[in-house]
């Protein structure tokens, strides 16, 4: 599963309500993140591999 900042537009991996592979905590502002089915586009460790 993917969860995408809306603010940035960046896809993660992860899902909200929880947190992304690279450790960003989706809880907080709940409100910008959104669960996806797009290909993850963050380039740090734990999304990108």
């Amino acid at each position: 599963m993917a969860v995408k900042h809306i603010p940035t537009g960046e896809v993660h991996k992860g899902t909200k309500g929880g947190k992304t592979g690279c450790g960003v905590n989706t809880n907080l502002h709940s409100s910008h993140w959104q669960n996806t089915l797009e290909r993850i586009t963050c380039a740090k460790n734990g999304c990108k591999n």
